[in-house]
């Protein structure tokens, strides 16, 4: 699951329980519940945890909108899209237009144009900025197609010709420009520290949330995705507590495998509990796989959520 193929302002869509259970959220969506999930089916979860594209394919086809419907009714209410920007127009639209007719709510999607190692923000060069800065003009038209008002932004990877201190400045300098951009519109760029190589500039939590600072705008903010820091670092509360004031957005994936919460060895019950209790409303997007095949390992993945979130 790559990250090319693939805040606070969000908030939980619906707090009350449907009294008609999931025999009526299924009549509105036009999709039936699976059998072995009915009793809290409909039932919104306790976090605000954002869907992707596939997750649900073998219960609601290929067809993304289907697997939005098919979420919504077992309690789901909100999606991430990694690849939105590279979806044609009138498909984010329609994407947009069904998110508002169910009262979901939209996560993120990536900057576009600009993959994990695609952008030489850390080089200072000029072309590097100024593609970043059309991809953030860009993003603001996808934005307001699907409603959305996130967006994660990956620096690339170091130069490793220039001393780090002077590549931390490239990279301050270049999202303060994109900010410029991003901010009349309450657009968010969120930083996400990777672990997927060991080039890539931004690595850790500490380091982008040292960035924010600098940049010192409400629309550069933290994406703290807990299956990268656990695979970084490890030590995911104590150094959620650290940054919290930057943090901006959370992704979910447990390690190893980097799938639902109770397939490795995160415990995301507390996790969860954690960000609950620290007043967090804002979007968890599910970047992960499932560990299960078919239409099993999609029920799997629903309960893994029931249980992860049952910490109230």
């Amino acid at each position: 699951m790559k990250r090319r193929n693939f805040v606070q302002s969000s908030v939980l869509a619906g707090t009350s329980l449907f009294t008609a259970g999931a025999l009526k959220a299924a009549t509105l969506t036009g999709c039936a519940e699976p059998a072995g999930i009915a009793a809290v089916a409909g039932k919104p979860f306790n976090m605000n945890y954002g869907i992707h594209d596939g997750m649900f394919k073998n219960h609601a086809g290929d067809d993304f909108i289907d697997q939005i419907k098919f979420a919504y009714d077992q309690g789901f209410r909100a999606i991430e899209d990694n690849g939105m920007s590279g979806r044609p127009v009138e498909q984010q639209k329609k994407i947009g237009d069904t998110l508002a007719k169910l009262g979901m709510t939209m996560g993120v999607f990536v900057q576009p144009g600009l993959g994990n190692d695609s952008n030489m923000l850390a080089s200072g060069n000029t072309d590097q900025v100024e593609k970043f800065i059309a991809s953030c003009k860009q993003a603001v038209e996808v934005a307001k197609r699907i409603n959305s008002k996130l967006v994660t932004v990956v620096p690339g990877d170091f130069e490793r010709k220039l001393p780090i201190g002077v590549q931390t400045g490239n990279v301050i300098e270049a999202l303060k420009k994109g900010t410029a951009i991003l901010e009349p519109h309450g657009i968010i760029m969120v930083l996400e520290p990777l672990s997927d190589n060991p080039n890539l500039f931004l690595r850790t939590p500490d380091q982008a949330y040292a960035i924010c600072k600098a940049v010192g705008s409400p629309s550069c903010k933290l994406l703290y995705d807990m299956y990268h820091v656990q695979r970084n670092q490890g030590n995911i509360i104590p150094t959620l507590d650290l940054v919290i004031d930057e943090i901006g957005y959370y992704q979910i994936g447990d390690n190893p495998g980097r799938n639902e919460p109770g397939t490795g060895e995160m415990n995301y019950k507390n996790i969860f509990k954690h960000i609950y209790n620290k007043g967090y409303k804002g979007i968890m997007g599910m970047e992960h796989g499932t560990a299960g095949k078919g239409k099993e390992g999609e029920l799997a993945l629903i309960k893994a959520y029931r249980e992860a979130d049952s910490f109230m």
